[in-house]
């Protein structure tokens, strides 16, 4: 007999400890107002906080989940990553997918969850993954994508409340894929547009131009690269869609420059989390979709 995992289950044995505050205590064991988070299972310190906050439990990431799959009304899968706080990427089925160009390119609603323990609010947004380049990507300038959820106690009693959010946010998807196909349509110089995601200084040193230099041609090959997987053309003159234009620094953010060396090679979520907070990135999206 097969025993199916839910959602929820895969965020409870993943998330399978808790985030304690405990009180801190200054020299010869003064009381001090401020508390320590604390991970169970190793007893790392998290962030320190006051009296009034309350961590968020696994039960609360699993009741966004929940909310987030019903919003969908169809089994999702999930991947859960722990990053100083809880992060989950849900996946619907397939049948969301929308072709950008032919049927080697194409786009898939994820719903990326973050509740961290920073004292901000939880975040939950709508995203896209890109078969081409593996790229897990979200388009900030496209409204209706990303909503602050507030903590409370507990979420549970929210449930309701929650599936009306994450079902706005699916709605946003309608946008998205609209906005993927202007950029698709709409051709750049790569070149140029690389300049303006990357300026350089009239004064740069022989360094900085040599750095820029690298990029540029490390960028081109990802395009070039791309432009033979999805079969389109790649032309002398550089000119490609901004689609195109805007993956290739998404990607290279995501793939190689948060990569890390040795043994400070990043994970591939965490590559991915920083790369969805990059200023090259968001750069990127304004030129993509400006007018």
């Amino acid at each position: 007999m097969t025993t199916l995992i839910s959602a929820a289950d895969v965020v409870r044995s993943t998330f399978n400890f808790t985030v304690d505050k405990l009180r801190l205590e200054g020299p010869d064991g003064f009381k001090t107002p401020y508390y320590g988070l604390f991970k169970s299972d190793d007893n790392s310190c998290l962030n320190a906080v006051t009296a009034k906050y309350s961590p968020h439990t696994t039960d609360d990431v699993v009741v966004l989940v929940e909310a987030a799959q019903a919003a969908f009304d169809d089994g999702v899968n999930v991947q859960c990553h722990w990053r100083n706080g809880h992060y989950v990427v849900v996946e619907p089925t397939r049948e969301h997918r929308k072709a950008v160009y032919g049927t080697a390119d194409n786009i898939f609603p994820r719903m990326i969850v973050s509740a961290g323990y920073d004292d901000r609010p939880f975040r939950a947004s709508l995203g896209m993954f890109r078969d081409a380049c593996l790229n897990l990507a979200r388009l900030k300038q496209v409204s209706g994508t990303s909503v602050s959820i507030r903590h409370t106690q507990s979420l549970r009693p929210r449930l309701n409340e929650l599936i009306d959010v994450f079902s706005g946010l699916k709605e946003g998807w309608k946008s998205v894929t609209e906005t993927v196909a202007e950029m698709e349509n709409r051709q750049v110089s790569l070149v140029a547009f690389l300049d303006a995601v990357y300026p350089l200084a009239n004064d740069a040193t022989p360094r900085s131009v040599t750095i820029h230099k690298n990029r540029t041609e490390a960028i081109v090959k990802r395009v070039m690269s791309e432009c033979y997987r999805t079969g389109r053309t790649f032309g002398g003159d550089f000119m490609v869609s901004r689609w195109m234009a805007y993956n290739a620094v998404q990607g290279y953010v995501q793939h190689v420059q948060r990569a890390g060396k040795g043994g400070d090679r990043m994970s591939r979520m965490d590559q991915t989390l920083m790369a969805l907070e990059d200023v090259a990135v968001d750069r990127a999206e304004a030129l993509a979709i400006a007018a």
